[in-house]
């Protein structure tokens, strides 16, 4: 009869269950990052091909025309989507980028509201997410022990 062996199961130590949780929140933020930056790209090409689908509100603080709306959501979009990949990728510096891009990205679309404010909401919401889960774990992601 043969030898039988017996697996010697070790269940994780903290610090790999931290490293753990943190590698599955900064995933989350760059897929977020990534789909944050597609929805501001398709955002600013509805403001440029069809410029009567937002409607400003009158009297608001910020008035800007859709077509310059267009143009900033497009190129937010665009560094907001390559910082999501930059996240996925593993780059130290991204997680930095990230949370200042979801920052200005979430600015961007207060002062959005007036064209499109359940739109808008929903972005504020999805680059809360986002900061909250770049700062929330990072140190357990990059610790060594």
């Amino acid at each position: 009869m043969g030898e039988q062996t017996t697996s010697q199961y070790q269940a994780p130590t903290e610090p790999q269950r931290a490293r753990a949780w943190a590698a599955g929140l900064i995933t989350f933020a760059g897929v977020m990052m990534i789909m944050i930056g597609a929805f501001h790209i398709f955002t600013g090409l509805v403001a440029l091909f069809e410029r009567t689908f937002y409607l400003t509100t009158p009297n608001y603080l910020i008035t800007v025309n859709t077509t310059t709306w267009g143009w900033i959501h497009i190129a937010l979009g665009v560094v907001v989507l390559l910082a999501g990949i930059a996240l996925l990728t593993g780059q130290e510096w991204a997680r930095v980028v990230a949370v200042v891009l979801a920052v200005l990205s979430a600015i961007a679309n207060f002062t959005f509201i007036p064209y499109y404010p359940i739109w808008s909401l929903t972005i504020i919401a999805l680059d809360t997410f986002v900061i909250w889960a770049l700062v929330s774990h990072g140190d357990e992601y990059t610790s060594t022990d």
